[in-house]
């Protein structure tokens, strides 16, 4: 779940100052490959909980470096295994290139490198123990006027520590995809799916990956303010499938983006 949760989307690419400004940058799961626009900053909230009362809130705030093509974030996760008191996971700097895409084009690019530092507890459950690199291929195609589609591809590679005190190099892969249809410009209905395999490091020192998939239909919708301020709210539920069969959350997301000059 942190996996796709620190995968988090980027900004809007239309930018009109309008009460029909669409949404184009919100999706739950799923990267999507819009880098933000000059002069443009977003933050972005999501809580996710589980029907056992453990949950995951971030926080990312997603900066241009200069122009569209270079973008700089960081990712502060929080989280509680027990539904009590949460605390800080491991944060992630997240640096993106918008190699395809600009304007009004069909197809759009933006690998991502990110840094995990090792904030969290390995001994509490909220951290690795030990540094991590990710990296994720975001694609973004608009297939028609009211169809758009968003397919990602990650893997990292974390130093870790278990509870105990061990240490070793453990690995994930990631893969994912959605289709968002453009009902009105400020109203999405969206279905997501996220797979990822993740490694753990056992008290001995032994790794063991576990399989997780999920599917998500949500919803979300935007509020077009005076000064190109645009406020998305966004809720759905991901439902476990496959090997996380019987697994149903709470998905609950906010996005405020305007201009910072």
């Amino acid at each position: 779940m942190a996996l796709f949760t620190t995968a988090i989307p980027a900004s809007a690419q239309s930018k009109p100052d309008s009460t029909s400004k669409p949404i184009s940058d919100n999706s739950f799961l799923i990267e999507e490959a819009y880098n933000q626009e000059a002069g443009v900053v977003q933050h972005i909230s999501n809580y996710r909980r589980a029907r056992d009362g453990a949950w995951l809130a971030t926080f990312t705030q997603e900066w241009p470096l200069g122009g569209q093509r270079d973008q700089l974030s960081y990712t502060l996760p929080f989280q509680s295994s027990d539904g009590s008191g949460g605390s800080i996971g491991d944060v992630a700097l997240n640096c993106r290139r918008q190699v395809l895409g600009q304007d009004d084009d069909p197809v759009w690019f933006a690998p991502r490198l990110s840094l995990v530092v090792p904030s969290g507890s390995a001994r509490k459950g909220t951290g690795a123990g030990g540094p991590g690199l990710q990296v994720n291929l975001p694609l973004s195609v608009l297939v028609d006027r009211a169809l758009v589609t968003h397919w990602n591809a990650g893997a990292s590679v974390t130093r870790a520590r278990s509870a105990s005190g061990r240490r070793g190099t453990i690995r994930s892969v990631s893969a994912g995809a959605s289709a968002i249809w453009l009902a009105a410009p400020t109203f999405n209905v969206m279905l997501e799916a996220a797979w990822d395999r993740t490694e753990a490091l056992g008290d001995v020192g032994a790794r063991a990956a576990e399989d997780h998939f999920v599917v998500l239909p949500g919803v979300r919708a935007a509020i077009n303010l005076p000064r190109d301020v645009q406020i998305v709210p966004g809720v759905g539920v991901p439902i476990g499938v496959g090997p996380s069969r019987g697994e149903r959350d709470l998905f609950l997301y906010l996005s405020v983006e305007h201009p910072f000059r």
